[in-house]
């Protein structure tokens, strides 16, 4: 006795006709379930990169001449967040530079930096 399993659409349950493994009756439903299986991966990340964006901003303004030195206290006022970076190169020395994508920064003196671009020689 054979019986007849009807697969239904895991995103809005409507009877599927074709392969035996298809899971969506259509595109939009297929595109509707992802969408909100990754809505929370994708909703830290938007938050993080518009942060890190932002950073990138506040430095390319602060540092038009490609080398300057800018105070904490201007950060800040600017919204810059120092908990996010992109990346940190290291010097020989011991000296951390603390990048945005090209854009970094290096903790000076007591609250001062010194912004730098990194340039592809």
């Amino acid at each position: 006795m054979s019986e007849i399993i009807k697969k239904v659409c895991i995103e809005c349950g409507t009877p599927i006709k074709g392969r035996i493994d298809k899971k969506f009756c259509s595109d939009q439903c297929r595109s509707a379930y992802n969408n909100k299986l990754n809505s929370d991966d994708t909703n830290y990340m938007r938050n993080v990169n518009n942060i890190l964006r932002r950073n990138r901003r506040i430095l390319i303004d602060l540092n038009p001449d490609g080398k300057s030195r800018v105070s904490r206290e201007k950060l800040n006022a600017k919204g810059f967040d120092f908990n996010l970076f992109t990346s940190i190169y290291k010097t020989r020395d011991g000296a951390q530079y603390f990048y945005c994508y090209e854009h970094g920064y290096l903790p000076i003196e007591k609250d001062y930096f010194l912004l730098v671009v990194k340039k592809d020689y």
